[in-house]
């Protein structure tokens, strides 16, 4: 168990972009993560910050099966979220459209941690996303698979 309270989440190469939002259609996609905002009344999950949100999957990982399954979904702020996606946010800093020393003074900050625990995370995330990129993984949506079954009866419900 980590002893941050952010933490970085690297989804495994192979299994970017399996998420729900991929999965249910826009309309049904904000009513999730309006009820995941309000749940949280309107604040992020972790640092508390009121700021604009993104709706966060969390996922676990059995690395013995190769299993990716959804356990909830978090409110989380823009930096958070950045933190969770240090390998996308790496992606906009390289474009120009985020500086990395924010998302990682964040990490520092919410963390009350030094840089040099950033360093060790950092390191660490990256190394177990090769470790788990090496295999493709069964994605498993666990209790919201009713979430994707809903989506399709609403689609064919609509042609």
């Amino acid at each position: 168990m980590s002893m941050f309270i952010l933490t970085i989440e690297l989804v495994p190469k192979t299994s970017w972009y399996s998420n729900m939002r991929k999965v249910m259609n826009s309309q049904e996609w904000d009513i999730l993560r309006k009820e995941v905002y309000a749940k949280y009344n309107h604040h992020c999950g972790i640092c508390n910050d009121p700021g604009m949100l993104h709706c966060h999957e969390i996922w676990n990982y059995d690395d013995e099966n190769h299993i990716q399954t959804l356990q909830g979904f978090i409110a989380l702020c823009v930096m958070c979220h950045h933190v969770k996606h240090i390998g996308y946010a790496n992606i906009l800093a390289g474009r120009g459209e985020l500086d990395m020393q924010n998302v990682i003074n964040h990490f520092v900050r919410v963390n009350q941690c030094p840089l040099t625990d950033y360093t060790k995370q950092h390191m660490e995330a990256f190394d177990k996303w090769e470790e788990r990129s090496q295999f493709v993984w069964n994605i498993d949506l666990g209790e919201y698979n009713y979430l994707k079954e809903k989506t399709k009866c609403l689609k064919i419900l609509s042609e």
